[in-house]
């Protein structure tokens, strides 16, 4: 079923009152639920990699100062380290949140970019939905098991230079809009993080090989016109998975999405590059 997406306007009093109440729900689970965390920090590296993946770090976004990006880098500076090279044993779930802890600007985090109703604002520890955004694409190509991912509520920029399908991130906020992967098989995975001067680079590493290749794809890409006024972006995503040695095996449904968009959809992309599996199906009423 598709969520009304329509915004609802909501007082000051009530946004804080609810973040709150989640945030105190997700404390009381952290404190007396039964869930056995990955905490552990290994300095050396399993030796197969499973996934690798980079993004890059400046991106030119309309109608956005460059300082909130630079100062994005700041805040994945401060992250990285505290989630890399953790390990993941069987039967542990990682949570990005439990592990990287309330990002307060006491811990150095400064002003980036952040999504607030769809509007582009200025937050502490803004842009650190990029590396929950890589690690979620990376996992998604694992035999590691997603227990918890919430996506983007808003399509906030046209496509431009995109090379990952629609909806292949993990939005995140502390501490109720947490990104959890749960190892359910038989090996450890560790997963390793660093910054270079252009790039976010990550990767999952295990103990054993894995016995699947993956392949993310998507379908029933549509936008749909509201009878509000507003448009929607939809899509699924699925995976093929394939055998070691290439053989293809099954496919499995992995999400759905939809977004408001925040532009109009009859905007080109910026950039003359290719949008890969981006290809709108149909404009229609909803």
């Amino acid at each position: 079923m598709i969520p009304q997406l329509r915004p609802i306007p909501r007082s000051p009093i009530r946004l804080r009152l609810g973040k709150w109440a989640y945030t105190s729900q997700r404390y009381i689970v952290w404190i007396f639920g039964k869930m056995k965390f990955a905490r552990r920090i290994n300095e050396s590296t399993l030796p197969h990699v499973v996934m690798q993946h980079r993004t890059p770090l400046l991106r030119k976004l309309a109608d956005t100062d460059m300082w909130l990006q630079r100062n994005k880098i700041v805040n994945l500076s401060i992250a990285v380290p505290r989630l890399n090279l953790v390990v993941i044993r069987p039967g542990e779930t990682f949570s990005y949140w439990r592990l990287l802890g309330k990002p307060t600007r006491r811990k150095g985090y400064v002003d980036g970019m952040i999504l607030f109703c769809g509007e582009v604002r200025s937050g502490v520890a803004g842009g650190l939905c990029q590396l929950s955004n890589l690690i979620y694409w990376m996992t998604l190509h694992t035999d590691l098991t997603i227990t918890e991912r919430h996506r983007h509520s808003y399509d906030v920029f046209p496509d431009a230079s995109r090379t990952q399908p629609f909806g292949s991130g993990a939005t995140c906020s502390y501490n109720y809009r947490d990104l959890q992967i749960t190892n359910n098989t038989s090996t450890t995975y560790q997963l390793c993080l660093r910054l270079d001067q252009e790039y976010l680079h990550g990767s999952w590493l295990a103990e054993q090989p894995s016995r699947y290749q993956y392949v993310v794809k998507e379908r029933d890409h549509t936008i749909t016109s509201e009878p509000w006024g507003g448009y929607v972006r939809h899509n699924r995503l699925y995976r093929d998975v394939y055998s070691r040695d290439g053989e293809w095996l099954r496919e499995e449904e992995i999400t759905e999405n939809h977004a408001l968009m925040m532009y109009s959809p009859l905007l080109h992309a910026t950039s003359s590059e290719p949008l890969e599996g981006l290809k709108v199906d149909k404009l229609k009423k909803s």
